[in-house]
């Protein structure tokens, strides 16, 4: 079965992208993020997704490692799609979303990263009332796309998986959603 990995900044998309796309592809849908949360408060130490990123990284680490460990057991028989981040921004820095234990459990086919202007994300998060979002500037999301794309090459280096960059622009997401269809037959 095939393990692809979704991955966009916040505001960028990538779980809009992925919702309309999923309609016609044979693929299980897992959020990473929703699987750690549920491992996190089950553990008491969260009480809401945007936490997480605030947590010391030793105790992310552990989290993540459980969250790979449910996931896999869910690919076992099925495509599987993981939406998750290459990389968290944290107070301490970047966080790889998928570090090597991650990736060693997973072993993906494919790294799909969901990409939008700096203006566009901008304007999203601000529009977005259902999260709480840290403020950042264009450079910092400019800055965090290219870590993601940095990231995920080092992920297929280390996987042998592809990676595929899909537009997301305002306007346009037919274009964005029927590209994800391409790439996911």
């Amino acid at each position: 079965m095939k393990v692809v990995v979704v991955a966009g900044i916040p505001g960028s998309g990538s779980t809009t992208v992925l919702k309309h796309a999923l309609k016609e592809a044979n693929y299980i849908h897992v959020n990473y993020g929703d699987v750690m949360l549920e491992i996190a408060l089950g553990m008491e130490l969260v009480e809401e997704r945007d936490s997480l990123r605030k947590l010391p990284p030793e105790t992310q680490k552990k989290i993540q490692k459980k969250a790979a460990k449910a996931i896999k057991e869910r690919s076992a028989e099925s495509n599987i799609i993981v939406d998750t981040h290459c990389t968290i921004r944290t107070p301490s820095g970047f966080l790889p979303g998928l570090p090597q234990w991650v990736l060693e459990k997973l072993q993906p086919d494919m790294f799909i990263l969901i990409e939008a202007d700096g203006d566009e994300i901008l304007m999203r998060r601000i529009t977005d009332t259902t999260r709480t979002r840290d403020s950042e500037r264009l450079n910092d999301i400019k800055l965090h796309q290219e870590m993601n794309r940095a990231t995920a090459m080092a992920y297929a280096v280390y996987t042998g998986a592809t990676v595929k960059i899909i537009e997301n622009h305002n306007d346009r997401l037919d274009e964005s959603v029927n590209e994800m269809k391409g790439t996911l037959k």
